[in-house]
């Protein structure tokens, strides 16, 4: 699913809706089937009750839930017909310009946050910090219908730092504050980008080590730091994880999803696939449909 702005709201990459406003949008409740959007949705419940299912796992949505959506992710909303809140649809390159001027800051961590393949999809925010979460929204919302009217040269930047803002206000603290050392954090992160632009071609963590400048040993405890995986676990869930989103949202066969994720041979896929997720492909496919 492609980025699709309101007339107006093009050039920004960032807009604020509503659930409300989503239901109207969506009279065939298409938000019920799995979609993979290439952008983020970040959602706020101001009330009312109902589920999200992102990357095959269920979540209840109530008061004061959040839910991120990053690109790519598989996701579909049930149960929401009473679910009242605000949306924020942004493209990816909105936060990577803040980040880009300001990457060692603030404006860093929400980057960190947002980029994260594995990062949390839903989580509760606390009462005394919900009335600044919804503030921040309201800000980023009132910023953004001023630029739609005057089209401000500085608009774009301004919305980006208040979107930066806003999700360091509402993320929660681990995935914006890593436990891990300022050393391994950095190490850590040129390795997630890597992994993240090769994993379907290059399968050895000695191959990014080589790449980036570092050994296999320092891959290896940067990630364990980071993320709580070894740096080859962490590569080998992030080409299971895409091996589920092709096999859970597209027809393609199971050769084909092979080939996809870095495969030549559908027997190692299959063998792959049932060693990290205890079941074979085709059998976790007929699975996911039934979800």
């Amino acid at each position: 699913m492609r980025y699709s702005p309101e007339a107006g709201s093009a050039g920004f990459g960032v807009e604020v809706l509503s659930f409300e406003r989503l239901r109207r949008m969506d009279r065939a409740r298409r938000r019920e089937r799995p979609q993979r959007p290439d952008f983020h949705v970040l959602a706020l419940v101001r009330s009312g009750s109902g589920r999200q299912v992102a990357d095959f796992v269920d979540h209840s949505l109530g008061e004061r839930s959040v839910v991120w959506i990053r690109p790519g992710v598989v996701h579909r909303w049930a149960e929401v017909d009473g679910v009242d809140g605000p949306l924020v649809l942004f493209e990816p390159e909105v936060l990577a310009g803040v980040v880009g001027a300001g990457a060692s800051g603030a404006a860093g961590s929400a980057g960190l946050a947002g980029d994260a393949a594995f990062g949390a999809s839903c989580w509760q925010v606390d009462e005394e910090d919900w009335g600044l979460v919804l503030a921040g929204v309201e800000h980023l919302a009132r910023e953004h219908a001023a630029a739609v009217a005057r089209e401000e040269p500085f608009s774009r930047a301004l919305l980006g730092h208040l979107l930066a803002a806003l999700l360091l206000r509402v993320a929660p603290p681990e995935s914006v504050r890593p436990s891990a050392a300022t050393g391994d954090r950095e190490v850590f992160r040129r390795y997630r980008t890597a992994v993240e632009e090769s994993f379907a071609r290059r399968h050895h963590v000695a191959d990014y080590a080589h790449e980036l400048g570092y050994t296999v040993r320092t891959l290896t405890r940067a990630s364990r730091a980071a993320s709580g995986l070894g740096a080859k676990r962490f590569l080998d869930e992030r080409i299971l994880l895409e091996a589920k989103r092709l096999l859970a949202h597209t027809d393609l066969s199971l050769a084909r999803c092979a080939e996809r994720v870095g495969f030549d041979d559908a027997a190692n896929f299959a063998a792959f696939f049932r060693r990290l997720a205890g079941e074979s492909p085709g059998h976790w496919r007929e699975a996911a449909a039934g979800r």
